[in-house]
């Protein structure tokens, strides 16, 4: 009686960690993303389309935020903000590299920090 006890037990803890990693298939996710003007704006978008899994992407120029619907079983936020990054946009995560941006525009050109 106690092994068929300890056997349900078992399952149930089983059954409800595989539960708690259960991803989201259109999860609404604000990311901040610097940059300055519309030439930032369809960089930073096209470089979010660019990453399977990003079904929607618009970048706000005045609040410098990122709105996204994403994914997160073809993707993760961490390959979109890379994404963004190696485009020269820096995230609160994931930098751009000095070499990346200073590809940018001039007018692209954000304060940065390091």
């Amino acid at each position: 009686m106690k092994n068929i006890l300890f056997g349900f037990l078992l399952l149930a803890v089983t059954f409800s960690a595989q539960a708690q990693d259960k991803k989201n298939k259109n999860a609404k996710i604000d990311i901040d993303v610097n940059g300055n003007c519309e030439l930032c704006k369809k960089r930073i978008e096209k470089a979010a389309f660019s990453v399977s899994g990003v079904k929607w992407a618009v970048w706000n120029i005045e609040t410098h935020q990122l709105n996204l619907i994403l994914n997160e079983v073809k993707a993760s936020l961490l390959d979109v903000k890379k994404a963004v990054a190696k485009v020269g946009h820096d995230t609160d995560e994931v930098k751009a590299t000095d070499e990346e941006y200073d590809n940018l525009h001039g007018c692209c050109k954000y304060e940065r920090n390091k």
